[in-house]
């Protein structure tokens, strides 16, 4: 039978506030159903909307919480460990900044804050197993990114070593998500190790074959690169397991490129916008994953660098709901077809 995507979701970690409704799990998805929404993606260090550790352990937590969901009008897409896989591998030039990521009794102290990262992506399989869950999205975090575009030259071995240790870090994770029947989709984004499709087949490479490494897809990160985006859906398209809906626009110019000059946001060439505010082809996108039998969700990530993030929520609903292909089960020409007749096949072959 054929498959039809899942949506409109809305990745929650933008919204999350001190303020109502977007201060407790029961409101925020309240709001989120309001607005159109039929899932919603759980950060899950956002103690306000989510006990990670608690829902590891406890089945009664995890229906409560679907409970919480249901009661609102909206299912659990996936839940999202972006900050937590992004500590799994730090580079120690980000050490200061990366502490931010985690709790405070692990600062300034990196090996137990990858103790601590590593205990929470585990922690992320047993709690998507205990929702019912089959994705959840993350990061795979950086070792070589520093040497992106280097001078002088990388050593020779340099990147290699980087992703053996990546793939070394990861491969007893992934196994956690094999156990807990979860499929782990990274979200490939610069300033991760795992950037394009090159470096995602490195990884794979690095975790054996690994079948729970998985891609979270996100076409604003290759708009902004130059990359293909509607070619690596067919290239990648069996990895392709969770897709974060987010625009995006390249707009270079004389004097600044795709590394956009270190300006701030909306001086950029490369810049984030609400959806249908870019230039990404989501005709052409939502067009290829249903031709592949993409079947799981459509999630908003909102992070526009002009637009009110409650107005971009608001328009990301319908614009989603639009662009989802509620997918045929028969051919436009099936009315003048006829059943198979071997000998009439072949008497027109004339054979």
């Amino acid at each position: 039978m054929p498959k039809t995507m899942k949506g409109p979701g809305i990745f929650l970690a933008q919204f999350g506030g001190d303020a109502a409704p977007f201060n407790s799990l029961p409101a925020i998805t309240k709001w989120a159903a309001g607005l159109g929404y039929k899932g919603v993606q759980i950060p899950t260090w956002d103690g306000r909307l989510f006990d990670l550790k608690k829902a590891a352990s406890s089945k009664s937590y995890c229906d409560e919480v679907k409970g919480i969901c249901a009661d609102a009008g909206v299912e659990i897409t996936e839940l999202s460990t972006h900050l937590q896989g992004q500590l799994v591998a730090v580079h120690p030039a980000y050490d200061s900044m990366f502490d931010g990521f985690a709790p405070p009794e692990v600062h300034n102290n990196p090996k137990a804050r990858q103790k601590w990262a590593v205990e929470q992506m585990k922690f992320a399989a047993k709690a998507s197993k205990n929702l019912g869950l089959t994705a959840s999205v993350s990061f795979t975090g950086a070792l070589a990114f520093p040497y992106l575009y280097p001078w002088p030259q990388r050593p020779a071995g340099l990147i290699e070593e980087a992703f053996a240790e990546l793939g070394k870090r990861w491969k007893p994770i992934l196994d956690a998500y094999d156990e807990a029947g979860v499929d782990l989709c990274y979200e490939i984004h610069p300033g991760e190790d795992v950037f394009d499709g090159a470096t995602f087949e490195m990884f794979v490479d690095a975790v054996g074959g690994h079948k729970r490494a998985n891609i979270n897809y996100d076409p604003s990160h290759f708009l902004l690169q130059q990359l293909d985006y509607l070619a690596f859906i067919d290239i990648y398209h069996e990895r392709i397991k969770a897709f974060h809906v987010k625009d995006a626009e390249f707009n270079p110019d004389g004097r600044q490129g795709v590394y956009s000059g270190y300006q701030g946001w909306v001086q950029r060439a490369g810049r984030f916008r609400s959806l249908g505010d870019g230039q990404v082809d989501f005709s052409g996108i939502f067009s290829k994953l249903a031709q592949y039998d993409y079947d799981s969700w459509a999630v908003l990530e909102w992070e526009c660098c002009l637009k009110h993030p409650e107005d971009g929520a608001a328009e990301g609903a319908p614009f989603i709901e639009s662009h989802i292909i509620r997918v045929t089960e028969k051919a436009f020409d099936d009315f003048a077809g006829a059943k198979p007749d071997k000998a009439a096949l072949r008497k027109l072959m004339g054979i």
